[in-house]
């Protein structure tokens, strides 16, 4: 009994490390965005549920590609990610885009947007610079709430 009361316990503390993953550091993602919360109902979930939760399943960024090939040579970013989560994940992002002292531009479409990312599907992001001086991005994320 001993035993599986000290595997339960350092499985929790492996999980509470777990945090959100991404593969490009100029892409932020918050730590409500990894886990899910055992505030559902336990009966219906439990197993799955806490696995996930224990495991840090949520959104990983497994991309994020920044060129300048569309028609009026702007730079615009891909970002492709992934919910490693069974429920759906609603986010809101931010791409702020540097110039090439890696001062952020200021601009109007930089703006926190609403995505939803279905579970165990992957998502796209798409953003297009206002100013053909941006060089690099910087993104963010936060609970859709």
């Amino acid at each position: 009994m001993k035993s599986l009361i000290i595997l339960c316990v350092m499985l929790m503390l492996f999980g509470v490390g777990c945090g959100p993953k991404s593969s490009d550091e100029r892409v932020h993602l918050r730590s409500g965005l990894s886990g899910g919360s055992l505030g559902h109902n336990v009966v219906t979930e439990s197993i799955k549920g806490v696995f996930e939760w224990l495991s840090g399943a949520g959104i990983v960024i497994d991309e994020a590609v920044m060129n300048r090939d569309n028609a009026a040579g702007l730079p615009q970013l891909f970002i492709a990610g992934h919910n490693t989560s069974s429920k759906t994940k609603r986010f809101r992002y931010r791409v702020e885009w540097l110039d090439a002292d890696g001062l952020v531009i200021d601009t109007r479409a930089s703006t926190w947007l609403p995505m939803s990312a279905m579970g165990k599907s992957p998502f796209q992001i798409k953003s297009v610079a206002t100013r053909p001086q941006a060089v690099n991005f910087r993104m963010d994320t936060r609970k859709w709430e």
